[in-house]
């Protein structure tokens, strides 16, 4: 038999090669409309608060209801001080090349530098939840599409709702959350608002930094330094948790008034026997879907970037 010359074997390599090739090209062509789905990620800030956790189970029901047109990776720090860590995630979501980020920033001021990268490197952005701060994203020269509620109106009807258990001239304080944060700002405002046109006396406004046990120890250190405090008003429920201990443990359950923020499923009891007498839901297992649904709109140049105020509504026992 004769065999086949040199160059023929040669040429079938090459054919089997090139075969092997537009087999594998093919391949590729298949599994691509998975690729090409946009990756959404959602960071927010800790992860311990109900608030976020309930956010974080609202995001992935929709992810799950829209896994053809989307992928989620969900993200969260340990606390709501760990500025450092929400950076890091930020980074780390650039570094993945992710489509978009939907953010709660922890602070409204320390994220815009690294909001500024995302955005240079070709990623959009949209805020929920805590407002990025005006003046610093004009200074960058960056426009970010807020979604989320107006925290003063809301805060404001809580105050209101409390006001009605108090008489003029009574003797108020405020728990607000991270001082630089935006929504912690619009809060300690609305519960100003409420407070003011009552006619009550806010005697202190201190930091509980969104904390329960932080708010445990500026609660107790207002009710010893003021005998005839009649209510703490708490930028977050967190934080209303921690003055109802507190008020407890000072043996004024009932005596000393409690306004929170958040609605949070742990405040229920305390809101049925009357340790709060207000909060007000914000929706969290509602607010980061709006923010993805926001994105890929964006993304499918169905809408062009633009704040959306979501509702915020007060809830009494």
């Amino acid at each position: 038999m004769k065999r086949p010359s040199r160059p023929s074997l040669t040429r079938s390599a090459l054919l089997a090669a090139l075969t092997l090739l537009v087999l594998a090209g093919a391949g590729c062509r298949r599994s691509e409309p998975a690729s090409t789905r946009p990756r959404i990620a959602l960071v927010m800030k800790s992860l311990a608060n109900e608030f976020f956790s309930t956010m974080a189970e609202g995001a992935r029901k929709h992810h799950a209801a829209h896994a053809n047109e989307y992928d989620l990776i969900v993200n969260g720090i340990k606390n709501e001080t760990d500025l450092a860590e929400q950076v890091d995630l930020v980074d780390q979501m650039i570094a993945r090349r992710v489509n978009a980020i939907v953010i709660a920033p922890a602070d409204s001021k320390a994220l815009v530098t690294v909001i500024k990268r995302a955005r240079d490197a070709g990623i959009l952005v949209v805020n929920i939840d805590n407002k990025l701060d005006a003046s610093v994203l004009k200074k960058v020269g960056l426009k970010i599409p807020f979604v989320g509620p107006d925290n003063r109106a809301g805060a404001r009807k809580v105050g209101e709702a409390l006001a009605k258990h108090l008489k003029r001239g009574d003797k108020v304080a405020i728990i607000e959350g991270i001082p630089t944060a935006f929504n912690s700002q619009q809060r300690r405002l609305g519960f100003e608002d409420a407070m003011k046109a009552a006619g009550m006396d806010i005697v202190g406004v201190q930091s509980g930094e969104w904390e329960m046990d932080r708010a445990d120890n500026v609660a107790a250190a207002l009710l010893s330094a003021h005998p005839d405090l009649k209510a703490i008003l708490c930028a977050n429920d967190n934080m209303a948790l921690g003055a109802v201990a507190a008020i407890q443990a000072a043996g004024k359950t009932g005596k000393v008034l409690v306004g929170g923020f958040d609605n949070i499923a742990a405040i229920h009891p305390l809101l049925a026997d009357g340790r709060v007498v207000a909060t007000a839901d914000q929706h969290a297992g509602q607010l980061a879907v709006f923010g993805i649904e926001t994105a890929l709109n964006i993304l499918h140049g169905k809408a062009p970037p633009a704040d959306r105020t979501t509702a915020v509504d007060l809830i009494t026992r």
